[in-house]
Order: structure tokens, then C-alpha cells, then sequence
């Protein structure tokens, strides 16, 4: 007779929830998305094209270690830990903006639900191009429809560091993504700066339109892009600049 093997319990492996942060606090260049992200697929606008993003070697890496089950993001609604890793991951990148031409604490990602790919990133570029809707999360939507050819972005999540106002969150609806998630609330930064005080959970909820709105996700994180030094001093400039006369044609 076989002698009877004792029972023995694997050593629980760590999820790749676990890894990434790790992976991405310890490999150099600091954490972040990638350490390539700052100069790779970044144009001066703060644009960030996602699938150039993942041919970085350090991200493509840490991707590798998150399969579809690991990644895809629960459509109920309720936060997940994939929300707050990307939240920290968004704002982390902004904060690496501060201090250059194009810092501003508004940023926004359209990411696939399903699989957690990010497909485009935006900054806020209001004054860069003289338009007053180009906010971080007009932009990125509608850059990824023109990239993707589609009118409609179901199966794709909104990420943005500051809850929409009613202009951004109805480009959402009408773009038709599953879920926005932001960081810091419109109270947050109507401390610093102009806002309409409309909830985006409001303007979901009065659409006949369905998107589940979460938040405030990793709002510390992202409360501190709006009260870092350099930040300050640029919005100031906002409250009291005064308009600027049209150039001669």
C-alpha cells in the first residue's frame, strides 16, 4: 500500500492585481504607466495613443501578466480594483505633466471594458487651441471615435481625474460608453477653478440614455494635482486674466 501523502497546500501566487503596482513601484522610471509614456506616443498636445503605449517594453511586460478574466472590469455598478489601479495610474501620468507647457489637472482615458486596453488619453487643451470645449474628456472621446470609425463606444470606459461637467458627461452619453469614473469631484475643484454645479450622476440620470457613473475613485491622488504649487499659480492666472483681443486678420 502507497503511503498516504501528506496534504499540501500550494503557496498562493500573487495575483496580477498585486504584481502590477509592485512591478510598476520598482522598475525604473518610477511608477506610473510605463516609464517609456512620458516621450513615447506623447505629442506636445498630451496626447497618448494607447497602442503605442503597449509596444513600451516595460509596459507590454506588465500587460503580458494580466490575462482578459484578470483585466476585464465588472459591468455592475460598483468600483473595482482594476478602477482604482487605472485612476492611479491616470493620475500619477498628469502629475508627471505638471511643471511642462501642458500641465493642466484634468486628464481622461478611454479604456476597452472588457479587456482594460487603453486606447487613447487626453489632456485638457481649453487654451492651447482657443476653444473652450476641449476639455480632457471631449477630446478623448471624440478622438477615439474618429480613430475607431464608430458613432457609438459601447464596451468602452471613461477615466477622468475630475468628475465631468454637464458638457463632458453629456458627450459621454451621447457617445454611448458603459461607464464613466473619475477621481475628484466638481466640489473638489470648484475650489481652484469655474465649474457648473450639475452632478454627472444628474445628467446620467436625466438622459434616457444608460451609463453608470462612478466616483470619486483615488480622489486624494487626484485632489492633488489641482492643489500642487505650480498648478496654483497657473490657476490664478484663470481667475483674473483678462480676454485677450482678437488677432487682426
Amino acid at each position: 500500500m502507497r503511503p498516504r501523502q501528506p496534504n499540501r497546500t500550494p503557496a498562493r501566487e500573487k495575483s496580477p492585481a498585486t504584481i502590477l503596482p509592485e512591478f510598476f513601484a520598482t522598475a525604473p522610471g518610477g511608477p506610473g504607466l510605463s516609464g517609456e509614456i512620458d516621450g513615447f506616443g506623447t505629442g506636445a498636445d498630451g496626447i497618448v495613443d494607447g497602442p503605442a503605449i503597449f509596444r513600451g517594453q516595460r509596459c507590454g511586460v506588465a500587460c503580458a501578466l494580466l490575462s482578459q478574466e484578470t483585466m476585464a472590469i465588472d459591468p455592475s455598478p460598483s468600483i473595482t480594483d482594476f478602477d482604482r489601479q487605472q485612476m492611479a495610474q491616470l493620475a500619477a501620468w498628469t502629475a508627471r505633466q505638471l511643471g511642462t507647457t501642458r500641465q493642466t489637472p484634468f486628464c481622461a482615458d478611454v479604456v476597452e471594458t472588457g479587456t482594460g486596453r487603453l486606447v487613447l488619453r487626453r489632456l485638457n487643451a481649453v487654451a492651447a487651441e482657443w476653444d473652450p470645449s476641449s476639455h480632457a474628456e471631449v477630446r478623448v472621446l471624440r478622438a477615439t471615435c474618429k480613430k475607431l470609425k464608430t458613432l457609438s463606444l459601447k464596451g468602452h470606459t471613461l477615466y477622468t481625474t475630475c468628475e465631468p461637467c454637464p458638457m463632458c458627461m453629456s458627450m459621454a452619453l451621447w457617445s454611448a460608453v458603459d461607464r464613466v469614473v473619475f477621481g475628484a469631484t466638481i466640489k473638489d475643484a470648484s475650489r481652484h477653478c469655474r465649474q457648473i454645479y450639475v452632478p454627472a450622476k444628474t445628467v446620467a440620470k436625466r438622459s434616457d440614455m444608460t451609463c453608470v457613473v462612478l466616483g470619486p475613485v483615488e480622489r486624494v491622488a487626484c485632489v492633488a494635482l489641482f492643489e500642487d504649487e505650480r498648478m496654483q499659480a497657473m490657476m490664478k492666472t484663470w481667475r483674473h486674466a483678462k480676454p485677450k483681443a482678437a488677432p487682426k486678420s
